[in-house]
């Protein structure tokens, strides 16, 4: 066999010796002062407020009954002592033929808020279900705990506990006064390991991962993993800016992208929890969606912001208000609205009943007005936020709109019937999108209903025409829909093409 030879290039070293550049649009960057050069005094002070949270499910337990019958066997045969051993294994010929069932187990982290009360903060995730909850403290003594409140929507849960032992606790910073690349130390029960110490940095801020509707994590690379949910994240003063909640990991153990709740998001729902025993939010009575740069051209306002307004509520606060779809909503309660995620969090940390001040954009211009906050859960119980069930859509021939890749046709009792429109919603409706379409692109569909085109109701293709023409002759880059698609009602700015 012949062999083969193995070539490996050495590629030559050049040594430039460049004369410094001065760049007149470099930025000075300060040298790194104040790095810490231990972790270790500060460990010892919060290590005592960090416990350790267990909380267990029961199972019911399943008896014989349960189980498939066993074929017979030949006496002596060795199944026959193999299913003999399985069974006294499970128990069953020892407890009246009842199996013992393993407990449901969870292991998560938390810290000691209130010690004087024995209020403990943790994940609801964490304790999600439990029957039992057990609180293991520094010392390693564990005492049981019960549940005060918890709030599904930011993931946060509050245990009481009652001891003779004294307890240490800790206090809440200011998250938003942390910065991107600030140190941090977490503490926690990875793996039920016990306290934990790890440190990190803010690697990000306000980080949407699709958990809830207030989702504003602060993002780190300290080595948080199983376990550590529930667990503080703190600043080098030692105050806890957030709740380590959750981890993004496609092995199961930490590379270093890690997500805690800020401690200024945490606080109110806390504060609401044990005082309440549930939370209570503020409520706008509003359907928003992101102000594209689309839709603030085709509204006239000089960059993408605010809170676009697709639908209010029936005898909700914004209705009361005459906010009215197609508002964008700048400015609430004197904080700027700087995005559509921006609002929710704020109306949210609102008052109940408070009378706020609401600046939003229409026509062309800033209006002000004055709204009556409501109270979110008391909406949700009324079922003022429900929503409806999808229905069934079929093609049916129709009058295309080539420029913006779609074909629409106005609206009768049989389409309405085919369509499952309601009665209550007038508009166009549309039959067939054309995939490579502008409309497919932005996410269009058979059987979504036009209610609106450039702020203008139109109720048949005439109307329809007429407002997408003068459109065009005005020279305008794109069109704003307002879209009823399958009763949740949306803003869809649309470019013109060529027709």
């Amino acid at each position: 066999m012949k062999k083969q030879s193995l070539t490996i290039l050495f590629l030559p070293l050049f040594i430039f010796i460049v004369s410094p550049i001065h760049d007149a649009h470099a930025r000075d960057v300060q040298p790194l002062q104040n790095a810490p050069s231990s972790f270790a005094d500060l460990a010892e002070q919060l290590l005592p407020a960090v416990v350790n949270v267990s909380s267990t499910q029961r199972v019911k337990e399943i008896d014989d009954a349960g189980m498939p019958d066993l074929p017979p066997f030949p006496p002596g045969s060795p199944f026959e002592d193999f299913f003999e051993d399985f069974m006294d294994q499970r128990g069953s010929r020892n407890n009246g033929g009842i199996a013992p069932a393993l407990p449901a187990a969870s292991l998560g982290s938390g810290f000691i808020i209130d010690a004087e009360n024995g209020y403990i903060i943790t994940n609801n995730h964490v304790v999600k279900d439990a029957d039992e909850i057990r609180i293991t403290l520094h010392d390693d003594s564990t005492i049981p705990a019960e549940i005060v409140g918890r709030d599904e929507k930011i993931d946060i849960a509050i245990l009481k506990v009652t001891t003779d032992k004294k307890l240490e606790a800790v206090k809440f910073g200011n998250s938003d006064k942390m910065r991107v690349g600030d140190w941090i130390v977490a503490i926690g029960n990875p793996f039920g390991l016990g306290g934990t110490v790890t440190s990190g940095i803010i690697s990000a801020r306000q980080r949407d991962i699709n958990s809830g509707p207030y989702d504003d994590y602060l993002q780190t690379d300290a080595s948080i993993n199983r376990g550590n949910s529930g667990g503080p994240m703190f600043d080098l003063d030692g105050n806890v800016i957030g709740i380590n909640t959750a981890i993004f990991s496609p092995t199961g153990g930490s590379v270093g992208i890690g997500f805690a709740i800020p401690s200024n998001l945490a606080k109110p729902v806390v504060d609401q929890l044990i005082k309440f025993g549930r939370t209570k939010r503020g409520w706008l009575g509003v359907r928003i969606q992101t102000v594209t740069d689309e839709i603030a051209e085709s509204l006239g306002l000089d960059k993408a912001r605010g809170a676009l307004i697709a639908s209010t509520t029936p005898g909700g606060p914004a209705e009361a208000a005459k906010l009215q779809a197609g508002d964008i909503v700048l400015e609430f309660d004197g904080k700027p609205v700087v995005d559509m995620r921006a609002l929710p969090r704020i109306v949210a940390e609102t008052p109940i009943d408070k009378a706020v001040s609401l600046t939003y954009w229409r026509d062309g211009r800033e209006v002000k007005a004055k709204v009556e906050i409501g109270e979110l859960e008391k909406a949700e119980d009324n079922g003022l936020l429900a929503s409806n069930s999808k229905p069934q859509t079929k093609v049916e021939k129709s009058e295309k709109v080539k420029n913006i890749g779609m074909s629409i046709t106005s609206l009768n009792n049989a389409l309405r019937n085919q369509y499952n429109v309601p009665d209550d919603v007038d508009g166009v409706l549309i039959t067939k999108v054309d995939p490579k379409g502008e409309a497919a692109e932005k996410g269009l569909n058979a059987g979504d209903v036009i209610v609106e085109i450039n702020q203008k109701p139109v109720t048949s293709i005439k109307e329809f025409t007429t407002v997408m023409k003068k459109a065009i002759k005005s020279k305008r880059s794109s069109v704003l829909l307002l879209i009823n698609h399958e009763g949740d009602v949306k803003f869809v700015a649309l470019k013109l093409g060529d027709d």
